[in-house]
């Protein structure tokens, strides 16, 4: 059974990864960057840890998906489904709302409602980090990842994205 609802929330997730990008994110630009170029970024930067989560996860830049990709990074979240699914929990938490999300909540739930201890942890997570769902992330991949995700999880510091 299990492989049965896997099968058919990666079948939804990797069709609704695609339909989000296409027309929930119409109106945003892809970042253009390859995973070359991520790796050429200076070390412990936020792009340079892009690059080596693409690298050591063996996939590609989804255009216009970026983004998310980092917060995989920021947030230490893993891929598997259980937590991509998650991830959406973490989102929900630091305060974005969208369609997209709600989805994934509601279904991811309902098919894999062993991991609600998870998602529940989740989103507390979510709720104690300062804001970043908002972050246009392109703009400061030059960012030490280590001193993002210290100030991320510090009320006491604040983000500074002037830089």
């Amino acid at each position: 059974m299990k492989g049965t609802r896997l099968k058919l929330m990666l079948h939804l997730y990797n069709w609704s990864s695609s339909v989000y990008a296409n027309i929930f994110k119409w109106n945003k630009k892809a970042w253009g960057i390859s995973k070359e170029e991520f790796l050429a970024y200076p070390l412990g930067s936020i792009g340079h840890g892009l690059g080596l989560f693409y690298l050591s996860k063996g996939f590609d830049v989804m255009a216009k998906l970026e983004n998310h990709d980092v917060f995989h990074i920021i947030t230490e979240t893993g891929t598997e489904i259980q937590d991509e699914i998650a991830m959406q929990y973490l989102l929900l938490g630091n305060g974005k709302i969208s369609l997209y999300l709600i989805g994934m909540i509601v279904i991811g739930g309902i098919l894999f409602p062993e991991h609600f201890k998870y998602y529940k942890k989740t989103f507390h997570k979510g709720r104690s980090l300062q804001k970043f769902h908002h972050i246009e992330f392109k703009d400061i991949l030059h960012y030490q990842l280590t001193e993002f995700q210290i100030a991320l999880y510090s009320k006491n510091i604040q983000i500074n994205l002037n830089k």
